[in-house]
């Protein structure tokens, strides 16, 4: 093959491709929704390198992210669960997940004593 080849590459996909895969992902994302408080949701789109993307946040700042096969997708599971979505593109990643990250920094240094 060329160093230019016509070729294309395969894309990343944007959703788990079984049933029991996405089963789990819709799953997963219901759960957190269920047991945090004040989530939000917040679509992240597709990349060259990254398949579209839906980040859930809680109050507190403590987040989950998964693949979805589209924002579409992802207000579908945000409007049945009642929470508010967002576009990142157009509101950035809210401060109480910097917040968060920060936390979890901090105290894995000092449960590790560095």
């Amino acid at each position: 093959m060329g160093l230019f080849s016509r070729r294309k590459r395969p894309a990343a996909t944007d959703a788990p491709t079984d049933s029991s895969a996405r089963d789990a992902t819709v799953a997963h994302l219901k759960d957190f929704i269920l047991t945090r408080v004040g989530v939000e949701a917040y679509v992240e789109p597709r990349t060259n390198s990254t398949p579209t993307t839906v980040m859930l946040v809680a109050t507190d700042g403590e987040w989950t992210r998964r693949r979805v096969p589209d924002g579409e997708a992802a207000a579908e599971i945000a409007r049945e669960m009642g929470i508010p979505i967002y576009d990142v593109q157009r509101t950035g990643y809210p401060q109480r997940v910097r917040d968060y990250n920060s936390r979890q920094r901090i105290s894995k240094k000092r449960v590790n004593g560095v």
